[in-house]
């Protein structure tokens, strides 16, 4: 999708033991300058969701930022988001690349090589590689590719790449170097001492 800028993209997370909803690192994502956001909670019901949901696309919306919403394609189009990110054992991406509006962004995820290339032929806008570096943030996360394997997927797929995985400011230049188009956040933001300024230094880092 021409024009669609994932550098910063922030995953929000609730951090209870921090006192921190989903709304509150989207708001401190978005002073900091994230230039996505995508809403993930793999525990709420379809209610709960639907209502946080639409919180996050009136913010998004506000600052010109995509929101994309993670595997609850209908609760996507039905909230009006930006787009819809489709894990590997979510559904088939065929299926639901056909059932989204066409200009709603579409974003799917690999852990290798080879799932890059199945997935770049899927009419998915941007795939979601890793993770690259140990990540405590999924806990059911493949083993890290490195950076070296994100070079060769970012070199040879014809598609955006945003790394995920264990990323924080001391890592990211390695990703940008690599040839990411974006780099995805969780718990370098959701976590941090102040939300708002780690997400400005990772967009510093950037520019």
């Amino acid at each position: 999708m021409n024009g669609l800028d994932l550098r910063v993209y922030v995953i929000t997370a609730c951090a209870p033991e921090l006192g921190r909803t989903h709304e509150q690192v989207a708001i401190a994502a978005l002073r900091g300058g994230a230039t996505a956001i995508q809403f993930r909670d793999k525990v709420m019901d379809d209610h709960q969701f639907t209502e946080t949901a639409i919180r996050l696309a009136k913010l998004a919306r506000a600052a010109a930022v995509p929101l994309i919403v993670n595997d609850r394609v209908a609760i996507a189009i039905a909230v009006g988001a930006d787009g819809v990110h489709i894990g590997r054992t979510d559904g088939n991406v065929y299926d639901i690349r056909r059932s989204m509006p066409r200009e709603m962004i579409l974003g799917v995820s690999a852990t290798s090589y080879s799932e890059a290339v199945q997935m770049s032929a899927t009419g998915a806008d941007y795939i979601g590689v890793g993770p690259v570096f140990p990540t405590s943030s999924k806990a059911d996360a493949a083993p890290p590719i490195g950076v070296d394997e994100l070079g060769r997927i970012c070199g040879g797929i014809d598609k955006p790449i945003v790394a995920i995985g264990g990323i924080n400011r001391e890592n990211l230049r390695r990703v940008i170097d690599a040839g990411a188009a974006g780099a995805a956040v969780i718990s370098a933001v959701t976590h941090a001492p102040d939300m708002v300024v780690a997400v400005a230094a990772l967009r510093g880092i950037w520019h």
